[in-house]
C-alpha cells in the first residue's frame, strides 16, 4: 500500500523531459493524482508495477508518462520498424482514447510513432500500416495484436520487431481477464522479451488477476491507492466527488421517468446504460423521437464498424446523450458527463460501480442515478456493504408525462419500431435471469404484464419464460401484428414479396401433393388402403371385439392377393379383376339374400 498526497510534476525524484511537462501544462494538469505519484517513479526506476486504483483517477497518464520517458532515455535508439512499447486495453473506445492521449505527448518527439491496431478497422490494412510506416509505440486491443502476429504470410513479421520492446502496459487487466482474453494474453506474453518493463494497471483485484501478475510481471511492486481523505477501513471504489442516487419506480412508469428526467437535463451530458445490446438500438430509437432538440446517439458492442466514429464524435460534444451497453463502462474518460443513468441494472457489482466511474472524473464533480423495481430496494443495501457504495434515494418524478401510448404508436406504424420492442423484451428478461445477485433480482418474481407495459409492447411474446403464464393485466391491441408495415419504403417493399414467395411456395407444396397422390397407381393406392385395413382389424381381434366370419374370410383373402401381387406372381390387371370380382360376388349373394 503507497500512502500518497497530490503533488506538482516537478516534484517528482525524476526529472521529466520540458517538453512532456509542456504538454502537461498545455493540458492542464499542473498537479498528479495519488496514482500518478505513487506508479511514476517506481516505472522510471525500471520496477514492474502491480497498480489498483479507483476508477477515475488518471491511470491512462501514470502510464503514459513513464512509458515516454523510459524511450527518450533508451541508450540505443529505435530504429523504424522497431517497437519500444505496446498498450493493451480491453475495447476499442479505450484504445481511441489512449492513443489521442499519446498523440499530444509524443507531438514534440517526431523520432517517434504510434499505431492503433483495434477491431472495426481493415485487418490488411494495418498490417500494410505497420509494414510502410512502423510503430514504435502500438496501442492495441488484444484480439487484433494477436492477429498482426499471425500475419507472417504476408510479410509481416511482429514477433521480430518487439524483440526490441523496452515497456509493455495491461490496462484494465481485470475486465481483460473478464472478457475472455487469457488466451490472447498469454499468446502475446509468450511472443515478449522478458527483459522488459511491465505495468498492470486495474480497478479491481481479483484472483484472476493475481494469476496474471505472477505469470507477466517480475518482482512487481504493489500499490492500492485511495483518494486522499478516504479513510483507511474504508475501501470505497467509487470517485469522492461523485453523488449516487437511486429511485425505486414500478416497471411501467420506469421509462416515463426517464423520459422526464432526459427533458429536463437537455444542456447536460448523460450516459443511459441499459443490460443488453437490443435494448439499447429499441430505446435508442424511440428516446430519439421523444427526447426533441438533444444530440442522441447509441453504441454496444455488436456494432463493428460504426462504433468509433460514435464514440469520437460524443466525446466532442458538449451535451448530449450516450445510450450505451457495458462497454462504455469501463476506462472510458468522456469530458465532463454530468449524469451516469443505469436503466438496468447491471449483472454485476462491480459493474455498477464502473459505470458510475464514467462521471466525477479527475477531480470532476458528477452524479449517477440507478432506476430500481420496489422488490429490488435491497440492492440498495448490498452495494453499500458489497462496493462501499452509498446511494441517495431520489423520488420519482411527479407529474411526469406518459409516454407509452406514443410509444405503442410508433410501434404500430412502424413495423421495425416493434420487432425492435419485441426482441428487447425478450433481451431483458434472459439477462434479468443472469444476474448475479439472484437473490434480489428473482426471475420468478418479476411482474412480466407491468414489464412489457413500460416496453410499450402491442402483444407478449412467445418465450419459455412466459410458457403456460396467463397475464390478464396486460390487454394486447386488437390489430393484425402480421399486418404491421415497415415505415421504410424498401424495406416493407421486400418484406411483402418475401411473403408473396412464401405464399407461393406454399400453394405449389400443395399442389405437388395432390398431383403425387392423384398420379399414384390405383392399385397402389388400394393395396395401401387395404394394408390399413388389415391392421385395423387385427388391432379389433387383440382388443376382443366381435367381427362377422365372412368379413373375416374377405379379409383374409385380399390379404392372399395382394402378398401375390407383392411376389410379382399375379400382374396388375389379374389383382384388380379377382378383387373386384370377389366384391361384386359377395354383394350380389347380399341382396339375394335379401329378396328372398
Amino acid at each position: 500500500m503507497e500512502s500518497v498526497t497530490e503533488g506538482s510534476w516537478q516534484s517528482l525524484p525524476v526529472k521529466l523531459h520540458q517538453e512532456v511537462l509542456q504538454s502537461l501544462a498545455d493540458l492542464g494538469f499542473t498537479h498528479m493524482t495519488p496514482v500518478q505519484s505513487a506508479t511514476i517513479p517506481l516505472f522510471m526506476n525500471n520496477k514492474d508495477i502491480a497498480a489498483e486504483a479507483v476508477t477515475g483517477s488518471g491511470k491512462t497518464l501514470a502510464f503514459v508518462i513513464p512509458l515516454l520517458e523510459i524511450l527518450l532515455r533508451r541508450e540505443e535508439k529505435l530504429k523504424k520498424m522497431q517497437v519500444g512499447a505496446i498498450i493493451i486495453t480491453p475495447t476499442r473506445e479505450l484504445a481511441i482514447q489512449i492513443d489521442e492521449v499519446l498523440a499530444h505527448f509524443i507531438k514534440p518527439f517526431p523520432q517517434f510513432s504510434q499505431t492503433l491496431l483495434i477491431g472495426g478497422s481493415n485487418p490488411a490494412e494495418d498490417v500494410e500500416k505497420l509494414k510502410e510506416h512502423g510503430g514504435h509505440i502500438i496501442v492495441a486491443t488484444p484480439g487484433r495484436l494477436v492477429d498482426m502476429f499471425r500475419r507472417r504470410s504476408e510479410g509481416l513479421d511482429l514477433a521480430s520487431r518487439v524483440k526490441t520492446l523496452d515497456v509493455l502496459v495491461l490496462d484494465e487487466a481485470d475486465r481483460l481477464l473478464d472478457m475472455g482474453f487469457e488466451a490472447s494474453i498469454n499468446t502475446i506474453l509468450d511472443l515478449l522479451p522478458k527483459q522488459r518493463r511491465t505495468g498492470l494497471f486495474s480497478a479491481t483485484q481479483t484472483q484472476e488477476v493475481e494469476n496474471l501478475v505472477r505469470a507477466g510481471l517480475r518482482n512487481p511492486v504493489r500499490i492500492t491507492v485511495k483518494e486522499k481523505g478516504v479513510a483507511a477501513s474504508n475501501t470505497q471504489k467509487t470517485p469522492a466527488r461523485l453523488q449516487n442516487f437511486y429511485m425505486i419506480c414500478k416497471a411501467d412508469e420506469k421509462f416515463n421517468h426517464l423520459v422526464g428526467f432526459l427533458r429536463q437535463h437537455k444542456q447536460e451530458k448523460h450516459l443511459v446504460f441499459f443490460s443488453t445490446c437490443a435494448c439499447v438500438e429499441y430505446y435508442g430509437k424511440i428516446l430519439d423521437a421523444l427526447v426533441k432538440n438533444v444530440t442522441l446517439m447509441s453504441i454496444h458492442g455488436k456494432m463493428k464498424h460504426k462504433r468509433n466514429k460514435i464514440f469520437t464524435e460524443f466525446r466532442k460534444l458538449d451535451s448530449g446523450i450516450l445510450i450505451c451497453t457495458d462497454v462504455m463502462a469501463r476506462g472510458i474518460d468522456i469530458a465532463e458527463v454530468n449524469w451516469v443513468l443505469q436503466y438496468d441494472p447491471p449483472s454485476s457489482a462491480s459493474a455498477f460501480v464502473h459505470r458510475c466511474g464514467r462521471t466525477a472524473r479527475i477531480g470532476h464533480q458528477g452524479s449517477a442515478l440507478v432506476f430500481l423495481l420496489p422488490m429490488e430496494e435491497s440492492y440498495v443495501s448490498f452495494l453499500s456493504i458489497n462496493q462501499k457504495c452509498p446511494l441517495q434515494e431520489m423520488q420519482p418524478f411527479k407529474n411526469s408525462a406518459d409516454v407509452l401510448p406514443k410509444v405503442r404508436a410508433m410501434a404500430q406504424a412502424d413495423r421495425a419500431v416493434f420487432e425492435k420492442g419485441m426482441k428487447a423484451f425478450v433481451s431483458c428478461v434472459q439477462a434479468y435471469a443472469k444476474h448475479e445477485c439472484s437473490l434480489i433480482f428473482r426471475i420468478k418474481d418479476l411482474d412480466f404484464a407491468s414489464l412489457a407495459r413500460g416496453f410499450g409492447l402491442l402483444r407478449m411474446p412467445k418465450m419459455p419464460e412466459l410458457k403456460g403464464k396467463q397475464f390478464s393485466d396486460f390487454t394486447p391491441v386488437t390489430l393484425d401484428t402480421d399486418a404491421i408495415p415497415y415505415k421504410d419504403k424498401n424495406r416493407e417493399k421486400q418484406r411483402r414479396k418475401m411473403l408473396e414467395e412464401q405464399r407461393q411456395q406454399r400453394q405449389q407444396q400443395q399442389m405437388e401433393r395432390k398431383k403425387f397422390i392423384k398420379n399414384k397407381a390405383w392399385s397402389k393406392q388400394k393395396a395401401k388402403k387395404e394394408k390399413k385395413k388389415k391392421v385395423a382389424a387385427k388391432r379389433k381381434i387383440d382388443e376382443g371385439s366381435d367381427i362377422e366370419d365372412a368379413d373375416m374370410d374377405e379379409l383374409l383373402s385380399d390379404t392372399r392377393l395382394l402378398k401375390k401381387l407383392k411376389k410379382g406372381k399375379i400382374s396388375e390387371e389379374e389383382f384388380e379383376k379377382q378383387l373386384t370380382g370377389g366384391k361384386r360376388g359377395t354383394a350380389e349373394g347380399d341382396d339375394s339374400e335379401t329378396s328372398e
